[in-house]
């Protein structure tokens, strides 16, 4: 679903936002209207090199993660590809940052890329959960990685709920005593389908002046 393509489909989705959360509607009130995937502009538009950006965003913070990317692309570089991830050793990965976990996500992902087990073009036209079922295969591809990926696709429907930064904002947003779980987030989710990525963006830039989570 492409709900949020025009400003008149994005202007929808705030009022029923609105009308579903008295939360969301007066952070809507206070902020505006956003745009929400600004964030992503910097980042490769290709699937293989958006979701190597997410995988490396796993439990670190924004500067890290650019950091070591940046690192990433000029050693991959001309060729940010499973192909160029294969020409390179693990001691040429680590030393461009990636923790052990994070280059064993990335080889296997690109192992089953190139094996053709995983077809990421088609990802592009996949439903949500089709996404989410083919990335849930892959080692060290949770649902926080697969979340940020959808956010970073352009899907209106993604939600991190596991991201702590998500997580704080909903803590100080609905006036919480304690840093909701994951569990807890999904459920107050539930009132803000299909428009989950344009809720997240208002509760991450209700904490800082930037709606990227990574």
């Amino acid at each position: 679903m492409e709900a949020l393509g025009s400003e008149q489909s994005a202007a929808l989705a705030r009022v029923r936002l609105s009308e579903a959360d008295p939360v969301l509607a007066r952070l809507i009130a206070r902020q505006g209207p956003i745009d929400l995937w600004a964030w992503r502009r910097h980042w490769p538009s290709e699937p293989f090199g958006l979701l190597l950006r997410v995988i490396v965003g796993q439990q670190i913070s924004t500067a890290a993660a650019n950091a070591i990317f940046a690192r990433l692309q000029r050693l991959l570089a001309p060729d940010v590809s499973p192909a160029g991830v294969e020409r390179r050793t693990d001691d040429e990965l680590r030393a461009a940052g990636l923790s052990r976990a994070k280059l064993a996500a990335l080889r296997d992902l690109s192992e089953r890329v190139a094996s053709g087990e995983l077809s990421l073009a088609s990802l592009a036209t996949s439903s949500d959960d089709e996404i989410r079922g083919s990335l849930a295969r892959v080692r060290g591809i949770g649902s926080w990685t697969i979340e940020l990926f959808l956010l970073a696709l352009g899907r209106d429907d993604a939600l991190p709920a596991a991201d702590v930064g998500l997580r704080r904002a909903v803590r100080v947003a609905y006036g919480l005593d304690r840093l909701p779980g994951t569990a807890d987030v999904e459920a107050l989710g539930e009132r803000w389908r299909p428009y989950r990525s344009l809720a997240a963006a208002y509760l991450y830039r209700s904490l800082s002046d930037q709606p990227a989570p990574i």
